[in-house]
């Protein structure tokens, strides 16, 4: 555990699986993430960690809200734009563009078990240790 630089630009942009942990510090993680046309990552809720979302290619909607069945603020964000999720917000992305969408984010504590890769989202959805 100890300190990591890259660019992270280049390796986002370069990642073509769905989810992939780069580094695991003791009070946060980086990620970076590839989504495929018409993808989510599916609506969740982090009870105690905080999110920060930044897109480097592609177009997407952000959904937010307090509850499951409830969404607040619904947003079209692309390239630069960044995101900060609070813990307990529920939220989903979703590529809504017609190309890849390619992000990095940091979650504050970490979420993923150190070393995680996930080829697709299918893999995340049947991993065992995936929330």
């Amino acid at each position: 555990m100890g300190t990591w630089a890259g660019n992270i630009e280049r390796i986002t942009m370069e990642n073509s699986f769905y989810r992939k942990v780069i580094h695991t510090g003791a009070h946060m993680q980086l990620v970076v993430m590839t989504l495929q046309p018409g993808e989510e990552i599916g609506l969740e809720v982090h009870g105690d960690i905080d999110q920060f979302i930044r897109v480097e290619e592609g177009v997407a909607t952000l959904n937010t809200g307090p509850a499951k069945d409830v969404v607040e603020q619904s947003v079209a964000i692309g390239p630069d734009w960044a995101i900060i999720v609070p813990a307990g917000t529920w939220h989903n992305v979703i590529n809504s563009g017609l190309g890849p969408l390619r992000l990095y984010t940091i979650y504050s504590p970490a979420e993923h078990a150190d070393g995680t890769v996930h080829r697709t989202k299918a893999d995340a959805d049947a991993d065992p240790h995936h929330h």
